[in-house]
Parts: C-alpha cells; structure tokens; sequence
C-alpha cells in the first residue's frame, strides 16, 4: 500500500519532468487567429521556441496538415540556449467557416515529432445587392447619406469601419489621398481606383478618447477624388460614444460604484408651449467605492440637465434637475434623458420623459 501511494504521489512529477524534457519549448503551441475575413488574404503566425538541450538541433521538416498553410522555419542549427521560429501561414480564400490545422515538426534530436496547431474562423462577406446603393454623390452610389460608426468606446485607439459604394459612372473615379476632417478622424478609400460598376469602401477610423465627448456625435468629412461629376465629396459621420470597461470578475463586480436611479420615466405633465418644466430624479450610489457622474445627455435641445453634485462617495445620493422646454412643441412627446457614470456594470442609464404639449 505505501508503495502504491509512492508511485500515485511521483506520477505528477514524472508528467511534469516529461512536460520539460522538450527539446524545443515553445512559447504557445496553439495559436488562434479568432475571426478573420475570406477576402483579407492570408494570414500568419510565429511560434517562436528554445533549445533546452544541451546541443544544437536543427529542423528537418515542418509539414502541414493541408495545403491551405504554408509552413517557413529556422533553417539554420539552433544552439543550446538560443531561439528560432516556425511560421504557419494559412490562407482562408474559399474557406469559410471554422478550420483548425497542424503542423508536425520533424528534428535530428528525436524522431518522434513535436505538433504545432492552428484555427479560427473564416468570414464571408456578403455583397449588398445594387440596389441597396440608392444615395449618390457624384458618380457615386452609397447605401446611406452619411456614415453611421454606430458604438464607440472612449479609447486612446482608432477604431475604424468601411462603407461601401458604387462607381455608377462610365469612367474610373480616383481617391488623391487628400481629406478634411478633425483630428480623431481618419479618411481612406480601397482600392484608390474604382473602376465602373465596381465597388469601394469609405474607411473611417475615429477615435473616442481624442474626440472626448459622450453620446451622439456628429463631425464631416470631405475626400478629393477626379469624380467629373463631383469631385470633392461631403459626409457626415455619426458616432455614439460611451467608456470602455474590461469584463469583472464576480469579487471585482462587488467592489465596484453601482448608480441606482429613483424613477427611469418622469411624467413632465400637460402644459402650454411657452412654458418651462421642471422635474427632478434622485442618483444614489449602492456601491463600494465613488460614483462619477461624467455627463448629462438629452435626446434633442428641449432637454437639459444639472445634478447637484457628481462625485458621490458610497451610500450618496444627488438629485438630478430635469428642464423641458418645449420651444413651439405641441401634442404628445417623449424625449429622454441619458446618464453617463463610471459605473462599470450600468454606465449608461435612461430617464424616458413623456408630457403633453397644449
């Protein structure tokens, strides 16, 4: 019986000593590309490893499990100590869906291979039909006037989103390069030359924390092309930005400011156009550390805001003063109010506002 226990208690170390005896340590064996796009070409990965030996080893082959990757490796001996590379290159073109390859390492040190892996999944893009592309703008047909980013987070990055069109026109349009825009937005147009009927794509990289707003956003942006019909081209581009929080561990959740709302629709009530109404809601903070209240946002300019303070230590409340002008308004409205928090679970919140304008 004490020798049976001997033996289940060396197990793991003999597993463990076996695990470390590879000549060549990689740093991952496994690598996954994630979501990649059919039509973005191919793409690559390099496993970089040691010689944990006390010799130098050389690669003999690297074979891959398809033809779809192409393998390249250090062909030069490896001293002991010292680091070298393998790389998978896998194209995704007609391959849609998810893949998951091998690569078997072939060395002089032992016959038996080391096993290298790959996967992801490959994306296809569906092609609006052309009659989605009912905007022109010269010889150019867009699927909407402006350009809708959607979703941006208030990060120090350029995020960046395309917009296709359609050259409708019987000559090739040409992108200079040159734009117009502020500072957290960047213009480019794929591929420089559009050839008729062919397609292209408006990229727009926009950066949240260099705009440094909340909520809706508006800005333009101007791109020269040699478009005879019209050549320096106009778009609005709309973003709604809000703050980027990472994923919380459940003990991190409970540690967190947490901003709880006394009402999320006010009744404004019925009166004259000419009138100015006032309401108020209560923000109080049941978390565990300060609650930020970092910007009061109203759907339309009817709609404006104060709290009484925005920085609320745990347990605190602030009322929140809610003004509804109506400005030649009638009938029935319903406008809101958006809170924007440091609160990482709810960081944005809505006040909904109905009243009837007599």
């Amino acid at each position: 019986m004490r020798r049976l226990m001997v033996l289940v208690l060396f197990l793991p170390l003999l597993a463990a000593q076996a695990q470390q005896s590879k000549p060549l340590q990689f740093r991952e064996e496994m690598f996954d590309f994630g979501s990649i796009k059919e039509e973005g070409g191919p793409v690559m990965h390099e496993f970089v490893f040691t010689n944990t030996t006390t010799r130098t080893i050389k690669i003999l082959d690297v074979q891959a499990s398809c033809g779809c990757t192409t393998p390249a490796w250090t062909k030069d001996g490896i001293a002991s100590g010292r680091t070298g590379f393998i790389q998978a290159s896998y194209n995704p073109k007609g391959r849609p869906g998810f893949f998951n390859k091998t690569l078997t390492v072939t060395t002089d040190f032992d016959p038996t291979p080391l096993v290298l892996q790959i996967k992801g999944q490959v994306e296809t893009v569906k092609l609006e039909p052309e009659y989605d592309f009912h905007v022109a703008n010269g010889n150019i047909k867009l699927k909407s006037a402006s350009l809708n980013l959607g979703k941006v987070y208030r990060k120090d990055e350029y995020i960046t989103r395309d917009f296709a069109f359609l050259n409708t026109g019987t000559k090739p349009i040409t992108y200079n390069g040159k734009y117009v825009s502020p500072a957290h937005i960047k213009v480019d147009v794929q591929p420089r030359t559009i050839a008729p009927g062919a397609r292209g794509a408006i990229k727009i990289g926009y950066n949240g924390k260099l705009k440094d707003q909340y909520g809706f956003q508006t800005d333009n942006v101007q791109i020269t092309t040699d478009d005879e019909s019209n050549p320096v081209k106009s778009f609005s581009v709309f973003a709604t930005l809000e703050d980027y929080f990472p994923p919380l561990s459940p003990d991190e959740a409970g540690k967190t400011p947490q901003l709880r709302l006394s009402a999320s629709t006010l009744d404004m009530g019925r009166f004259n156009q000419n009138a100015t109404v006032m309401r108020e809601v209560v923000v109080t903070n049941t978390g565990k550390k300060e609650l930020l209240i970092r910007s009061l946002q109203g759907n339309c300019k009817c709609i404006t805001a104060k709290a009484d303070k925005n920085a609320l230590k745990a347990g605190d409340s602030s009322k929140i003063q809610i003004t509804f002008s109506p400005q030649e308004r009638k009938g029935t409205h319903q406008k809101a109010l958006t809170i924007y928090s440091n609160d990482p679970m709810n960081p944005v919140q809505r006040v909904t506002l109905t009243a009837y304008i007599e």
